[in-house]
């Protein structure tokens, strides 16, 4: 993974390195190139049942980027309703 390859050169520089990983995420592109079949479709496996937001996307990011998770790095964190874990 790029995270868990990049902490150990950059660990004495004080910087952590995550990754997000965004599942289907509501966007105006999404609107063009879906049908509503296929939304439906793509909601029925996400476990959260529904598709994700940008602002889901955004609020993981600021998590990581905050002290928040000051002892967290060479992650990859799924934002993605739950997808990544069935």
């Amino acid at each position: 993974s790029f995270a868990r390859t990049w902490i150990v050169d950059l660990k004495r520089r004080d910087i952590r390195i995550n990754a997000l990983s965004p599942g289907t995420t509501a966007t105006p592109g999404l609107s063009h190139f879906m049908t509503e079949e296929e939304k439906a479709s793509a909601i029925a496996t996400v476990p959260l049942g529904r598709i994700g937001t940008p602002d889901d996307l955004g609020k993981a990011a600021v998590f990581l980027a905050s002290d928040d998770s000051a002892y967290i790095t060479g992650i990859e964190l799924f934002v993605d309703g739950g997808v990544a874990q069935i």
